[in-house]
């Protein structure tokens, strides 16, 4: 009678360890799926650029790429046909959450909010740039026009 019951009594203990280890497993693999999904790269927040020469309002401009380029260059995101603008004069880009600019090692420099740019600095809204004598206006709370 020993015998049945200890045999019993393993087969019931293989069941609960490959129960716990199943158990075990699933938890990891449904903690990696919520990990990866915190650290995956959201939506790119749109950011709206509005270029200003000379007391003329352009068209504001919207962009929900990582980044954007300004300058003369007709390869540029933001064109800006003035002379002292350098052909890649600075870019505008999305990392870390946030919305960043630099300097591009223009002729001019760049200035953020009258102050020029030496490193990487975020950019907020309602920021002023100033690429030679154009200015760009920054809106960084406008949701993409509906096309």
């Amino acid at each position: 009678m020993t015998g049945p019951i200890v045999l019993a009594l393993r087969l019931l203990l293989t069941l609960a360890l490959y129960a716990f280890l199943g158990w075990a497993l699933w938890t990891i693999w449904q903690d990696l799926r919520r990990t990866a999904a915190q650290a995956s790269p959201g939506r790119i927040p749109a950011i709206r650029i509005e270029v200003r020469k000379r007391n003329q309002t352009a068209a504001p401009r919207f962009f929900s790429q990582p980044e954007v380029t300004v300058g003369r260059d007709p390869a540029c995101d933001i064109r800006l046909d003035e002379d002292t603008v350098s052909a890649r004069h600075a870019k505008i880009s999305f990392h870390h959450g946030q919305w960043w600019i630099e300097d591009l090692k223009s002729t001019n420099g760049t200035k953020l909010n009258k102050l020029r740019l030496t490193t990487a600095t975020v950019l907020t809204g309602g920021d002023e740039i100033n690429c030679g004598k154009a200015r760009l206006l920054v809106d960084l709370g406008s949701k993409l026009p509906a096309e």
